[in-house]
């Protein structure tokens, strides 16, 4: 498969994380920051280029280039650029080629791949952080928008008792499975879906995807969570929060709190 890669002229913090937020809505899988540049990448089929017009005609200036890439070995490529993260000492998200990493509760060990979900972003790194909080014991737990697993996997060694991991994208699917079974979580079941399943109910709801996602499907995660369950949710930036609150007041979910990195947020909420 053929991806085409956007190289991006980044001015600011700010446009950097408002352009992540809405490529990723157009079905882009991948990005690697660095200082004043954002390498943003698309498999060739699904690029759109009217919807991709329409999110750059949103910045007064924004320049860029494109390249096709035929074939790339996506494993080498992202083993170049790895890095172990550290979400304090509660836990560490690391490579299979990285050395095993002591004094952390919890070590979760990915293939990297063309999948969201390695720690790096703001919004996987809160997610995290708000699971610190919560009491995963014998949970059941469905994991919206999987990506690599990684919110599954820790949610396993957390101590929750079934756990429902879907995603759309079959890439993502297949990457999911092989972290899953690397580290040993025989409690996961993943499955391709772009929506949430109906007739299962959930004590813990994780969904790091993006705004548009969340709100189309805040009825059925209402529907899918038990009285009295928590619903984390991330993916979008904090200017997009009154349109997640109306969201949630209009399923019937009760707001407890947000947490922000960077432009980025997560919001918390309960099935009452």
């Amino acid at each position: 498969m053929n991806y085409l890669q956007f190289d991006f002229d980044i001015e600011s913090p700010d446009q950097l994380g408002k352009l992540i937020a809405l490529l990723a809505e157009k079905g882009f899988e991948g990005f690697e920051e660095e200082e004043n540049n954002l390498a943003a990448f698309i498999p060739e089929q699904n690029f759109n280029q009217t919807e991709f017009s329409q999110v750059i005609d949103l910045f007064s200036t924004l320049s860029y280039t494109r390249t096709t890439l035929e074939n790339i070995n996506w494993n080498k490529k992202w083993e170049e650029n790895f890095l172990p993260v550290f979400i304090g000492n509660f836990a560490v998200i690391r490579a299979g080629f990285h050395q095993p990493v002591k004094n952390v509760a919890h070590e979760i060990v990915i293939t990297p791949k063309m999948s969201f979900g390695t720690g790096h972003h703001a919004t996987t790194y809160l997610m995290i952080e708000h699971m610190q909080q919560l009491d995963f014991t014998g949970k059941s737990i469905l994991d919206f928008g999987t990506g690599t697993g990684v919110l599954a996997i820790l949610a396993s060694k957390l101590g929750a008792e079934k756990i429902l991991a879907i995603d759309y994208d079959e890439w993502s699917i297949k990457n999911a499975k092989e972290n899953i079974e690397q580290n040993g979580c025989s409690n996961i079941i993943v499955e391709q879906l772009d929506a949430v399943p109906d007739g299962e109910k959930f004590d813990i709801i994780l969904a790091n995807i993006n705004l548009n996602v969340i709100v189309s499907n805040i009825a059925s995660i209402a529907t899918s969570s038990f009285t009295g369950a928590t619903i984390v949710l991330s993916g979008f930036l904090k200017e997009n929060d009154l349109a997640l609150l109306n969201a949630l007041n209009e399923a019937g979910l009760q707001y407890l709190s947000t947490m922000q990195r960077g432009d980025w947020i997560a919001v918390i909420a309960k099935k009452t």
